[in-house]
């Protein structure tokens, strides 16, 4: 007597829900947006980081045996430009800790400057397109958001004391950088093409994070 054929096995059936990607049904996790303020920092994080690849030794930049009185305005002017050009990064960290000292010192402007700041990352700069702002139960649109931020900056930099702390800080940052560069004799100093190239591209880098996708710019 011949036996029965073997019935075909039974292949499994899930059952997913209306709406549902094949990928989510099988069981894959869909890949997760980083969140544009995380991208963002990382962005700041690396152009930082390439920037003060290029940073010079501080014992060079101070070297008490190479300052002297410049001869004339055109000299203090040239030495002026190469150091310029070989203490790029030390001289932005210079005009940055002035700016910082002078922030620290007022710390009422300080706190108005990171509102203000705060308010442009969360209400404008990462905020999702589809996600409107909604103030005392009323919708704003992109147009009317951007308005009142630049018109909540206007009045609160020029009509308080942080737009004067923010000019009187990158001021004594300059004037610190240009007593040095016209005092400071660069005879010692050798800027090559290549590296003069690469640090115009790591100070370009240092910027390049406003126009990146994802941060909002």
């Amino acid at each position: 007597m011949a036996s029965a054929p073997t019935p075909p096995p039974l292949l499994p059936v899930t059952n997913s829900a209306p709406g549902s990607s094949p990928a989510t049904a099988g069981g894959s996790d869909a890949p997760i947006a980083q969140p544009a303020f995380r991208l963002f920092l990382s962005r700041v994080s690396d152009a930082a980081r390439r920037s003060l690849s290029d940073r010079r030794p501080w014992g060079e930049l101070l070297d008490r045996s190479a300052f002297s009185k410049p001869d004339s305005v055109s000299d203090a002017t040239s030495r002026l430009r190469r150091n310029l050009a070989y203490f790029r990064v030390n001289y932005a960290a210079v005009v940055a800790f002035a700016l910082g000292a002078s922030l620290l010192a007022h710390p009422f402007s300080l706190l108005i400057l990171l509102g203000l700041l705060a308010a442009w990352c969360f209400l404008y700069l990462f905020r999702a397109s589809d996600q409107p702002v909604v103030l005392f139960g009323r919708t704003f649109s992109d147009r009317e958001t951007l308005m009142g931020l630049v018109g909540a900056s206007f009045v609160l930099l020029f009509f308080t004391s942080v737009a004067s702390l923010i000019i009187s800080g990158l001021l004594v940052g300059g004037a610190l950088v240009a007593a040095h560069g016209a005092f400071r004799v660069p005879e010692d100093l050798f800027l090559d093409e290549p590296n003069a190239a690469a640090g115009n591209s790591a100070a370009q880098g240092l910027l390049s994070f406003l126009g990146a996708p994802g941060s909002g710019v």
